[in-house]
């Protein structure tokens, strides 16, 4: 079984739990790591010789296009991971649109290829934010992998679909590759256990995420998604001063990140995200 491949392309100051302690526009202010975090990804990549999809802030995009068109030159899947970084259910329709729209043109303009697929900062399509998948649609998107099925404090859908499936929204069909989750019985109490990677991974042991999504694989039959951010590949990053939650989502472990997604390298298949849903294909 083939699992999909991705990495959100930002920079350690861009981060949902760093909002309050950097303001958008002092970002210019921070020195870039993202350019060389991300070439150091690509090159482990180059190595094992496997193809990856990347869902690129359109921030970093207009500053390092260099980089966007050297992620398409060595065949992975360019995506998009909106503009400004900004929660999907606080900026409302009108800004989403704005900001999807602006990330997509800068991607396609920039790498010359055609962008299929997004994925919302902070995964932060929920409930309340359904809305987006219309104007994803309207905006010539064919994917979104953005939908948590698990309860958190900042993203989620308790109880949503586990496996890429199509969603029918009033603007046309998309089809969703929601982040992976385990299910756990523990008695009476069913939890799902996030095993998608990013800050999962690095709290998780790499052996209990990737037996994870090898279960997965042969005994549900499905494809998994494993995400992680070229920063957490990075401690020897700035440090920010941020709440002790924040500070602990962010810093944790962030020496043992590469090691962790060498072993799942090594362990698992991995193709991008356009190879397994993508248009023509069957996600059943």
């Amino acid at each position: 079984m083939v699992n999909a491949l991705t990495i959100d392309v930002e920079d350690y100051f861009h981060v949902t739990a760093f909002e309050r302690s950097v303001a958008r526009d002092d970002w210019d202010k921070y020195s870039l790591r993202v350019e060389g975090n991300t070439e150091k990804v690509l090159d482990i990549l180059e190595k094992k010789k496997i193809r990856a999809t990347f869902f690129i802030l359109g921030w970093v995009a207009e500053r390092c296009p260099g980089l966007v068109r050297e992620i398409g030159r060595r065949g992975h899947e360019i995506a998009c991971h909106g503009y400004a970084h900004e929660l999907i259910y606080r900026i409302g329709p009108e800004r989403f649109r704005d900001d999807v729209r602006r990330a997509k043109a800068l991607l396609e303009d920039t790498s010359g290829a055609r962008v299929f697929g997004y994925r919302a900062p902070s995964y932060s399509i929920t409930a309340r934010s359904l809305w987006a998948l219309d104007i994803l649609v309207e905006e010539g998107f064919f994917y979104d992998s953005s939908i948590f099925p698990i309860s958190h404090d900042i993203y989620g859908i308790p109880g949503g679909e586990r496996f890429p499936h199509e969603i029918e929204t009033q603007a046309g069909m998309i089809r969703e590759f929601p982040m992976t989750t385990f299910p756990l019985r523990i008695g009476w109490w069913n939890p799902r256990l996030p095993v998608a990677g990013g800050g999962y991974l690095r709290l998780f042991p790499a052996l209990l995420v990737g037996r994870a999504i090898k279960y997965i694989n042969s005994h549900e039959r499905q494809p998994a998604v494993v995400y992680f951010h070229p920063w957490e590949m990075d401690p020897g990053q700035p440090r920010i001063r941020a709440g002790l939650k924040s500070r602990f989502r962010h810093y944790l472990n962030l020496a043992k990140m590469e090691a962790k997604i060498d072993y799942l390298l090594e362990m698992l298949r991995f193709a991008p995200i356009r190879d397994i849903v993508g248009p023509g294909r069957d996600t059943n």
